[in-house]
């Protein structure tokens, strides 16, 4: 599938086939992350892929979503904070946007195989880090379901126009196709 393609047909997927993925194709995936790029090339990320029925079902109660719940395996993407870069002018530090980066490099991969995903922010943080033994500085920061879609057929993408989004040489002015 050419890029442009898979960034047109890349979906979020909510409704899953009860079917695993392969260790193989979730190791393709999974090394998608593991390549992508960072600040100061600092790479300060860890995945962990959850796939175990008794530690799954832990691990959906940190989401409480009905079509959660029937999801075959879950990344976690983690960020290390003391891995990460920070900004010198202002300490920010860009372990979030790391990993966000690497979460988008892995629902690409995914899509291109064939896989669905769903990037989820919005889940007990606390819950996360108990379950999964997580030291201090390491950080829960998506979780990302990922199985064979129930249904292939892409919902209507809602974004905003590109004259809303891209300005050129100062904010408010648009770009000039």
């Amino acid at each position: 599938m050419h890029f442009n393609q898979l960034l047109r047909e890349r979906f979020s997927v909510r409704e899953y086939k009860p079917l695993k993925v392969s260790k193989a194709l979730l190791i393709e995936v999974l090394e998608a992350g593991r390549l992508a790029p960072s600040a100061a090339n600092r790479q300060p990320w860890n995945f962990i892929l959850v796939s175990d029925e008794a530690n799954l079902d832990q691990l959906k109660s940190c989401y409480d979503r009905e079509w959660f719940k029937s999801v075959p395996q879950v990344i976690v993407v983690c960020g290390n904070h003391d891995e990460s870069w920070k900004r010198s002018y202002d300490q920010k530090d860009h372990c979030d946007v790391d990993a966000a980066i690497a979460v988008d490099h892995m629902t690409l991969r995914a899509a291109e195989l064939g896989l669905g995903t769903c990037w989820i922010c919005h889940f007990d943080p606390d819950k996360v880090r108990e379950l999964l033994r997580l030291p201090s500085h390491i950080e829960p920061i998506a979780l990302l379901p990922i199985g064979y879609p129930q249904d292939n057929k892409m919902p209507e993408k809602k974004r905003k126009a590109f004259s809303d989004v891209v300005h050129e040489e100062y904010f408010g002015r648009p770009l000039s196709r």
